[in-house]
């Protein structure tokens, strides 16, 4: 079944469906949403260059899931938090993180790192479902504090079936945290589709036992994931708990650069998703508007470029990370063996 058939909540009209308008969003906050998405999409195509020009190590794509990153950053204040997954990394740029720094996480530099504090970005979880408990936990704290800050987590259809996503689901509910889980449903725990790694008819299901509200939308509409984002952060806001959202894709790109879908994908459902890019969705809803003109998109994607080769000028300008961080911080008393292993490892470096 594809996307269009699911009856899923839009703002953007498919099919024949009457356009909407989001209350509060004017044309300016409707552009800078733009910015955002395009930001995102120059990040990973860019990327993925990278990747095959040997400059950054093997990175996961998120080319067609920037509506369900860039719908919560614009429902969330500063204030409040997120919560990515590595399949997230990017998120950061929409909260100030320069382009260098995530550059240089998936290049495995020690200033790929950031403090969390300064933009309200956890750091990126690569064991799955990690960060579900990570953010319940933030979302309780801020509640036992007196904040009205939210949290917002992100995390894939795989995660779903984790012990830890359970975990944090059911303390959020149990606690009533202020937190909002956005679930991108993109049918595929990297070779595994949807309905080989759950029972669930739809992922927004699972919510009932743990007595929260869903909601379920169009991933592939930036606006209609602000929508219930916006929801779930009034909600929390108000102290009335958390809410679970599932954003429905479909993920059209190999599930990272060392991957090879040909092996277990359908190439006919994957043009078919293609053509409901998410970017170009939302370009051809806002000249619709007449919103964005062709002068406009030319200038973002112009300026989002030159912040990503601007990053990839600073990444590549940091001297080279000493290794013996690998071994500084592992134990209180260190064995022998590691200073052997150091010595070998200079040696191979030439440092």
């Amino acid at each position: 079944m594809s996307i269009v058939e699911q009856g899923l909540s839009r703002v953007i009209g498919v099919e024949g469906e009457p356009d909407r308008r989001v209350e509060g969003l004017d044309d300016e906050a409707l552009l800078a949403i733009h910015r955002s998405l395009v930001l995102l999409r120059t990040y990973d195509d860019r990327s993925v260059v990278y990747h095959s020009q040997g400059r950054i190590g093997t990175y996961a794509i998120f080319r067609g899931h920037e509506a369900v990153q860039a719908g919560l950053v614009h429902a969330l204040e500063d204030r409040d938090w997120v919560f990515p997954s590595y399949r997230d990394s990017a998120i950061g740029l929409l909260r100030g993180l320069p382009a260098s720094t995530i550059l240089q996480w998936w290049r495995g530099h020690p200033t790929g790192w950031w403090n969390p504090a300064d933009v309200n970005v956890a750091s990126l979880c690569v064991p799955i479902a990690s960060q579900v408990p990570h953010a319940a936990g933030m979302a309780w704290g801020l509640r036992l504090k007196g904040s009205d800050a939210v949290a917002g987590v992100l995390f894939g259809d795989g995660a779903t079936s984790e012990g830890a996503f359970h975990e944090g689901a059911n303390l959020a509910a149990v606690m009533r945290a202020p937190l909002v889980l956005l679930c991108n449903n993109n049918q595929w725990a990297i070779s595994t589709p949807l309905e080989a790694q759950t029972a669930a008819e739809r992922l927004s299901d699972k919510a009932i036992g743990y007595g929260m509200p869903a909601l379920r939308v169009d991933g592939h509409d930036v606006l209609a994931v602000l929508e219930a984002a916006r929801e779930g952060v009034a909600r929390a806001r108000a102290g009335d708990g958390p809410t679970f959202i599932e954003a429905v894709t479909y993920r059209s790109a190999p599930h990272a650069t060392a991957d090879d879908p040909s092996l277990y994908i359908d190439p006919a459902r994957v043009e078919a998703e293609r053509e409901r890019d998410c970017v170009a969705v939302y370009e051809a809803y806002l000249t619709r508007l007449g919103v964005l003109d062709d002068r406009r998109a030319s200038e973002v994607r112009d300026e989002a470029l030159a912040t990503m080769r601007e990053g990839i000028r600073a990444a590549e300008d940091e001297p080279a990370g000493d290794p013996e961080l690998l071994f500084a911080h592992a134990y209180a008393d260190p064995p022998s063996a590691l200073a052997r292993d150091l010595e070998e490892l200079r040696r191979v470096h030439g440092r």
